[in-house]
């Protein structure tokens, strides 16, 4: 991979307790760019990979910084502490890294990474940067996981499913998934939580029900509609044969996520999402999960970078031995 950066041990710093108490003192770090060796006996194993690339932010006007995320989430990881099962191993795994604006080479890299892990027996946790990874990301799981119908639970206020017509950017992912799995006579299975009016064209809403994509409006996100939205997210699972997870940060409240590359105080809280994510890991079908546009150019004390960090901390303690 002509990007890839390998995993700095520099990143995962805390309070030192010498008893293993925290993640940084659990981490362990994998090169992608090193020969694939005989990762079928280690047991369980979780690879954290960045996506450390804002070109597609910049290509769909805005704002920069989220090149930087992936970075900003392992220093708040590290220093949370250890509660992972002990029979399941976490590695940082590098990150892909986007050079002179080449957002399309980037995709295909981290492709690449993501079928390498899944081929070496590691469950992919992609941190990033901007929302144009579940491109990349979603290939590789497709390619992990041929034969299976891949359905995609997204939280988000967007929709993502700009056309890619001039070129691809952080609001065409979807899109982009939905055009390649016409062409290959797949089904596109696309769920979203939490979409807001305010932040979506009456075109995408149309482009939605032109795809067949199910949505959750962020007006019914909430935990007052907790029973309903359980049982439209299990019907969801049940019509498909394995879950790609992916957490776009600007969904959330700009009361808890201000850093992120279009903040806005009419979003979603954490609580929904826990409450749902853990509903999704629960089915014992989820192949990936990611976490998109942490942007700490605009995060004081470091607030997104920690949700994000919290959040990836949940989904460990979630994720069952597989």
């Amino acid at each position: 991979m002509r990007s890839y950066i390998p995993p700095n041990p520099d990143l995962w710093t805390g309070r030192l307790s010498g008893k293993g108490l925290y993640l940084h003192e659990n981490i362990r770090y994998l090169h992608l760019d090193t020969p694939k060796k005989a990762d079928t006996d280690i047991g369980p194993a979780v690879a954290l990979l960045g996506y450390a690339c804002e070109e597609g932010i910049r290509r769909n006007q805005g704002r920069p910084g989220a090149a930087k995320g992936p970075d900003a989430i392992r220093h708040q990881l590290g220093r949370m502490p250890m509660h992972l099962d002990e029979r399941i191993l976490l590695f940082d795994a590098g990150s892909v890294n986007c050079t002179d604006g080449d957002l399309e080479g980037t995709q295909a890299d981290l492709t690449l990474a993501v079928s390498g892990l899944l081929d070496r027996h590691y469950f992919p946790l992609v941190v990033g940067g901007g929302h144009d990874m579940s491109y990349g990301h979603f290939n590789g799981l497709l390619e992990g996981n041929q034969n299976k119908t891949i359905g995609i639970i997204n939280f988000d206020a967007h929709f993502d499913l700009r056309s890619n017509e001039k070129t691809n950017n952080s609001g065409t992912p979807f899109y982009q998934i939905a055009s390649d799995c016409h062409a290959k006579n797949l089904d596109f299975r696309y769920l979203c939580l939490g979409i807001r009016r305010d932040a979506n064209d009456r075109e995408l809403f149309q482009t939605a029900e032109q795809l067949g994509v199910d949505f959750i409006s962020a007006k019914q996100f909430t935990l007052q509609r907790l029973v309903q939205i359980e049982r439209e997210v299990l019907q969801f699972i049940s019509e498909v044969d394995a879950i790609y997870v992916t957490i776009d940060l600007d969904g959330f409240s700009s009361a808890y996520a201000p850093g992120v590359s279009a903040a806005s105080p009419m979003g979603f809280s954490p609580d929904i999402v826990l409450e749902i994510l853990k509903v999704i890991l629960d089915s014992t079908k989820t192949v990936g999960v990611d976490i998109a546009e942490m942007n700490p150019d605009y995060d004081p004390d470091g607030q997104t970078a920690k949700l994000g960090a919290s959040l990836i901390h949940f989904i460990l303690d979630q994720l069952p031995l597989f």
